[in-house]
């Protein structure tokens, strides 16, 4: 059977939700080595974030409607900014067992900023072509 949806939802076949999945388990795995202090708190905090963001994603290739896809595009954006920010955090108080299992983590979430941040900027242009033929039509 080669129907679509029985390769399960369309966002799957994403390059970007494969990279915000790697990231989730990435960080599931960092965050097990982290001292106990780091794990419950900061480990935590990082785990949730990865989880929004794996589900932003979806919800982003699931909508349907182009100013409702470029809101939130837009928290994926901001999402990641605040991912970063807490992952710099962890380096500096040294939660990592090693560089790096960071280094590994800052590359996915630029690479996820970048990817995010371009399909957000073609959606706000989608969005606003379609907001000037609207406002032609009327």
């Amino acid at each position: 059977m080669n129907h679509p949806s029985a390769r399960g939802p369309r966002y799957r076949q994403l390059p970007l939700w494969r990279d915000a999945q790697r990231l989730l388990l990435q960080v599931e795995l960092a965050v097990r080595d982290f001292a106990r202090y780091h794990k419950y708190t900061l480990g935590s905090e990082l785990r949730q974030q990865a989880m929004a963001i794996c589900r932003l994603v979806a919800r982003a290739a699931q909508q349907g409607d182009v100013q409702r896809r470029v809101v939130v595009l837009e928290r994926l954006v901001w999402g990641l900014e605040d991912f970063k920010i807490r992952l710099q955090l962890a380096k500096e108080l040294q939660a990592f067992a090693s560089f790096a299992q960071f280094q590994a983590l800052a590359e996915l979430a630029v690479a996820l900023g970048k990817q995010s941040g371009g399909w957000c900027k073609k959606a706000r242009s989608v969005a606003a072509q379609a907001s000037r033929q609207g406002a032609g039509a009327a």
